[in-house]
């Protein structure tokens, strides 16, 4: 499909300029997907990721089995699919992305900039945990398994091979696991200083903790660099840039690989782990109902931040993928089917998960609780333990960390674009100029976030990994949904978006979607933040607490986001006017509309004479229509 061309309100000049690179015909370029297809899977491969695989199974076990299916499937009809639909039609019907899309009410741009920073402190440590799954790839492609017996020289006297001969006597390896509330990176697993002396380790726990790692016993002793796992940051980083070199045309084409391939592993490693002595037993586990947790209050709130989570909403991605589809595309069908499918995956990945921890619990002797857990303490402790447990062991392991590696960079590809392409569109006179200057842009991203998560690969560095993973996926990211909800719907009114989705779609949104983006989702983002701080504790690693400062910086990086949503504001306020300044820059600016000027029906025909204001009557007094901000 060839790239559409078009100008922006008949000018090549200002913002208009500044959001696309000009041609020689004086027309303004911006990509579009090669199909429809192609931005499907991109949502697929951005919603699905690491946390499908060892979030969602452990947190249904845990909140109840399958009763807890109702919780989530009520957060994903109330909160999960408005907020899927509502940033798709935003950032389809102006074909922006998250922040220069806030011409729509040029004082909630901070909202922008907030999206794109949580991306980028995402983007940042999650390469490192694809770091992880590449450096047990490659231990993977071996005879045996490294992480099968005690007999290496990262073992210690505390390591035991776990047989169905010790029953009664094998510790619990989630005594030490902690769990945060991220769907990307939680629960990270340590065994640092403070651990009783008796306490006992499985192989594989050594493995990851003394070899992988080489943990120290805190944050205050930093440790030296592991270059193999620096080594497998730095290939990781070199894949995100080959694979977005060209932008979403490159991106468009790996995802047909990237988003497709897992499913055909999770269903061979599916049918491996079914076939294992004990598997049925772990699915019990997992689906067998207790009704009686669904009193829990803490199971609901799992519920809605899984769902807030797994759908990757609120960090700019879905509406930067979005900005590049067709104008008419059929975006309220590609916001059913996506988180449809991320569900259904997570439920699915559970059964994967489940059969294997089944045969663990059969191997050794004991309940399949005592080896059921989440997070990176699944993927590097428990599930190697049980694959090194199965015949031809290398083959089984080398399947599961490939299948890992692209969960993992399905998303990443995404995340990184997201930033790439935003900080573009808002600079595009500069890095869309010429090719070679966004080359030497996207070149550069790589090579400083690369730069940048060299302290997480340090011996000490899983305990600030755990800071900015607990510390980044909760608050910023409910803050923004909430403020973008009142942004769009109450600002900018719920009336005229459903007029804009009526531009697109052919007709407007039922009263599901008002009901819902109006007042029960942003309800329910508001209790779930106010639950949070309640339920607020310092965080820590297993046995481990942060010192103070380490706590201090944590909360320095959840404010960060925060922080500039309202501190833009406060620019606009000082420099821009004061409170009259401040009234004009709610209202949207004269070049808010769809891109393409044939789209520009209606009241976007005449902007200046037909637009009608944000409040009260009378025509609309933009705010700053040349300027940049």
């Amino acid at each position: 499909m060839e790239n559409d061309k078009y100008t922006i309100n008949g000018s090549t000049s200002g913002d208009s300029k500044a959001e696309f690179a000009i041609d020689e015909s004086g027309k303004v370029q911006r990509g579009n997907w090669g199909g429809k297809f192609e931005f499907i899977l991109t949502c697929v491969g951005y919603a699905v990721g690491l946390g499908n695989v060892w979030r969602f199974p452990y947190l249904c076990y845990k909140n109840g089995g399958g009763a807890f299916l109702i919780p989530y499937v009520i957060m994903l009809v109330f909160v999960g699919l408005p907020l899927f639909f509502m940033e798709l039609a935003f950032g389809q019907f102006a074909s922006l992305g998250p922040i220069t899309i806030w011409r729509v009410s040029p004082i909630f741009k901070g909202l922008g900039f907030a999206m794109v920073i949580v991306s980028a402190l995402i983007g940042l440590y999650y390469n490192v945990i694809i770091a992880y799954c590449l450096f047990y790839f490659f231990s993977s492609m071996t005879l045996t398994l490294p992480w099968v017996t005690c007999d290496n020289e990262w073992n210690t006297p505390s390591c035991v091979v776990y047989s169905s001969n010790q029953n009664g006597n094998v510790s619990n390896l989630t005594d030490y696991m902690t769990t945060t509330e991220r769907q990307m990176t939680t629960n990270i697993t340590a065994i640092p200083s403070g651990e009783p002396a008796n306490k006992t380790y499985s192989p594989s726990e050594e493995y990851f903790n003394n070899y992988v790692l080489g943990l120290t016993s805190g944050m205050d002793e930093p440790g030296g660099l592991k270059w193999q796992l620096t080594l497998c940051l730095l290939l990781a980083w070199c894949i995100v840039f080959f694979v977005l070199i060209r932008g979403i045309k490159s991106l468009g084409k790996v995802v047909y690989f990237t988003a497709i391939f897992p499913y055909i592993l999770l269903t061979v490693l599916l049918v491996r782990g079914a076939t294992l002595p004990g598997s049925l037993e772990g699915i019990k586990y997992y689906v067998t109902p207790n009704w009686e947790r669904l009193s829990d209050s803490s199971v609901w709130s799992d519920a809605a931040v899984q769902i807030f989570y797994s759908l990757s909403a609120c960090s700019g991605g879905l509406i930067a993928m979005a900005s590049f589809n067709k104008f008419n595309n059929n975006c309220l069908r590609d916001a059913l089917l996506v988180p449809f499918i991320n569900c259904g995956t997570s439920i699915y990945s559970g059964f994967v998960i489940f059969s294997v921890l089944g045969f663990m619990a059969h191997e050794r002797g004991v309940d399949v609780k005592d080896v059921a857990t989440g997070g990176p303490g699944l993927t590097f402790v428990v599930y190697p333990e049980g694959l090194a447990k199965m015949p031809a062991a290398p083959m089984w392991a080398i399947l599961f960390f490939f299948m890992m590696i692209t969960l993992g960079f399905s998303s990443q590809f995404s995340i990184m674009e997201t930033v790439i392409s935003s900080i573009m569109d808002e600079f595009s006179d500069v890095l869309r100029a010429k090719k070679l200057n966004g080359y030497l842009f996207r070149i550069a991203v790589c090579f400083v976030f690369f730069l940048l998560g060299i302290p997480m690969t340090l011996k000490s560095g899983l305990y600030l990994l755990n800071i900015v993973d607990t510390y980044v996926g909760g608050f910023p990211l409910l803050f923004v949904g909430l403020f973008e909800c009142i942004a769009i719907n109450w600002v900018y009114g719920y009336g005229r978006f459903a007029e804009d989705i009526s531009m697109m779609l052919g007709s407007k949104p039922n009263i599901y979607w008002k009901v819902t983006w109006c007042g029960i989702s942003p309800f329910i983002m508001l209790g779930t933040i106010v639950f949070k701080a309640w339920q607020y504790e310092d965080v820590t690693l297993g046995s481990y607490h942060y010192p103070g400062w380490a706590l201090a910086l944590g909360w320095l990086i959840c404010l960060f986001p925060i922080v500039i949503i309202p501190g833009w504001i406060g620019v606009r306020l000082i420099f821009y006017g004061g409170l009259s300044g401040l009234q004009k820059s709610i209202k949207p600016r004269k070049d808010w509309g769809p891109a393409n000027p044939e789209n520009r029906t209606g009241r976007y025909s005449k902007p200046d004479e037909n637009m009608p204001p944000a409040y009260g009557g009378g025509h609309v007094n933009y705010a700053m229509d040349s300027e940049r901000f």
